[in-house]
């Protein structure tokens, strides 16, 4: 079943970004206000809406992934030919979910700054004029660890087994040409701008609610499936589209099987030219409970990766980088940035509040500054 609801925007951030930021092309000084971003003194609000797209099928039937999209006004429906549409996709870390899910938690309840939709609205001022879309993990252990099974294979607690026919580029390739094909299909209002709940175009009724999850957790319209394949139906408009690939803290292991995989999944045509329109991947802060491969440092995997042109940004704090009980995270993060500048790749490596002692909180405020 596909599905959606529109999501009450979450209250604003109870402490706004510190810094000034502008699109991926530029970065004004700090304490500078940009007129399309954020301001040194406060996150200008966002006019957009929230889409949250239920168990969107990838190229395996039974993997299935929630995806919360957030389009402003300034953009047209996804698929418009006019210009060249930016896509940034994000992949979220342990305990982030759903505002209203986060709330009624015990314990992430403190963490609720960080919700899916309040990260979405840091981005969307991050990345004006882009698409955000959130890619929820299909399962979170104990509703706080994130495990991305449909990406890679994972234990219990979300901590990764890489390897390199997993299909997770095949996986993500479809998961997006099915996610546009609804959000187009009906969802949409003429203007494109208002989502349209009562389309009949998209053959929706209703469906009961449950407190589990996000999009189980109030009233929802659940969308039928076509029994017609997205990818023979409709070719993606991805033709024309760049793309921008954020994974934080365990969100990473997603970026990471994606490395893995790179060589494999260029023989497929369309994968291919989906990863020609890859043009920067951003690594916040990445770890998990595994004992290694935090950071991908195999020189094999990491020369084909060199080979694709994209840009790559590390943002990392003491909380990782710093842990003497996991200090190989620093020493892999070190390896993986030296590994890529050694085969001629463009990198940017930084590590943030790096004279603060290491905090959580700090973890998570790297959305604010990367």
């Amino acid at each position: 079943m596909w599905g959606f609801r529109l999501l009450r925007a979450p209250p604003p951030l109870l402490r706004p970004p510190p810094l000034a930021i502008g699109d991926a092309a530029r970065r004004p000084q700090a304490g500078a206000m940009d007129p399309g971003g954020v301001g040194a003194r406060g996150l200008r609000a966002t006019e957009g809406l929230h889409l949250q797209l239920c168990a969107v099928p990838g190229a395996d039937p039974q993997r299935s992934n929630e995806l919360l999209l957030l389009t402003t006004p300034t953009r047209g429906r996804p698929g418009d030919p006019a210009g060249e549409q930016h896509h940034v996709l994000y992949f979220p870390g342990d305990v982030q979910n759903y505002h209203e899910v986060m709330t009624h938690h015990p314990e992430n309840h403190q963490w609720e700054n960080w919700s899916l939709e309040n990260v979405a609205t840091i981005l969307a001022q991050r990345f004006p004029n882009s698409y955000i879309w959130v890619i929820k993990c299909s399962r979170m252990h104990l509703h706080k660890f994130s495990c991305y099974d449909n990406f890679v294979k994972s234990n219990m607690f979300g901590a990764p087994e890489h390897n390199t026919d997993f299909g997770a580029f095949k996986h993500l390739y479809t998961l997006l040409v099915n996610a546009f094909n609804l959000s187009q299909n009906g969802v949409l209002s003429e203007n494109g701008n208002v989502w349209n709940k009562d389309s009949k175009a998209s053959n929706c009724k209703s469906n009961s609610p449950s407190a589990s999850s996000g999009c189980q957790g109030e009233k929802k319209r659940a969308c039928e499936k076509s029994d017609e394949s997205a990818m023979g139906s409709y070719p993606p408009s991805l033709n024309g589209a760049s793309f921008t690939l954020i994974g934080f803290s365990k969100g990473c292991v997603v970026l990471n099987q994606l490395l893995f995989e790179l060589k494999e999944a260029k023989k497929d045509k369309n994968i291919d030219a989906f990863i020609k329109s890859i043009r920067r991947m951003y690594w916040l802060d990445g770890g998990h409970s595994g004992g290694s491969n935090t950071w991908i440092t195999y020189p094999e995997v990491l020369k084909e990766f060199a080979q694709t042109g994209i840009i790559v940004h590390t943002h990392v704090t003491p909380y990782q980088v710093q842990d003497p009980m996991r200090s190989w995270i620093g020493k892999e993060h070190k390896k993986f940035v030296q590994l890529l500048e050694d085969f001629g790749m463009q990198v940017t490596s930084r590590i943030h509040f790096a004279k603060e002692a290491p905090s959580i909180e700090n973890h998570f405020r790297v959305h604010e500054v990367f």
